[in-house]
């Protein structure tokens, strides 16, 4: 089974006290773990060890191998903790400098290519997902990854004197609330649901 490592720390935990860290609900009968990933409402079953989406058309579609580890590391590692009100990029993380690198980079490029030409195609595709515009570059949005780990996304627009760019900023405190490896796992999620949304509507 995927991640059975993560469901067996997962087991020795407290619901309760669990889904209180996490900001998310824990129910009983059987116990399950009601929390959002990019916008989507997951549950999180430890009993028979199975996740899955919660469609708005009522059917359940299973979680694939990346938002099982988001969610499972989340819910392990949270912490009660409010945000740093601090922007800081990835090699600011601890471990972040040696741990992003090469096949860990963040896909950045991918943001580059969707929306250099038009940044505003940023604002308008991350309505879908609950985000919030900011003022960075030519068009910056907060996107919840999940409850406690907020993504800043910006874009600045390809130039005659410049190439296009594109930043992931995190909050100070994301350390506080996933391992890196998730953390990567979470923003691929968040980079192929807002590039995928651009290719959508091409």
């Amino acid at each position: 089974m995927a991640h059975e490592g993560l469901w067996e720390q997962l087991d020795g935990l407290d619901g309760a006290e669990t889904a209180r860290r996490a900001d998310c609900e824990y129910l009983d009968d059987p116990p399950r773990y009601v929390l959002t990933l990019l916008s989507t409402e997951y549950v999180v079953n430890p009993s028979d060890r199975n996740i899955f989406a919660v469609g708005a058309d009522s059917t359940d579609q299973p979680a694939d191998f990346l938002q099982q580890l988001c969610l499972l590391a989340y819910l392990i590692n949270a912490r009660d903790l409010p945000l740093a009100g601090k922007l800081v990029g990835e090699n600011a993380l601890p471990g972040g400098q040696f741990f992003f690198r090469g096949v860990h980079g963040l896909p950045t490029r991918r943001l580059q290519e969707a929306f250099a030409d038009c940044p505003q195609a940023l604002l308008e595709i991350s309505g879908r997902f609950g985000a919030k515009d900011c003022e960075f570059g030519d068009a910056s949005i907060r996107l919840d990854m999940l409850p406690r780990v907020p993504l800043t996304i910006v874009v600045w627009r390809r130039c005659e004197e410049f190439e296009a760019r594109a930043s992931i900023l995190f909050d100070k405190s994301t350390a506080e609330q996933l391992p890196l490896d998730a953390l990567l796992a979470g923003v691929n999620l968040a980079v192929k649901a807002l590039t995928g949304t651009v290719d959508e509507d091409s």
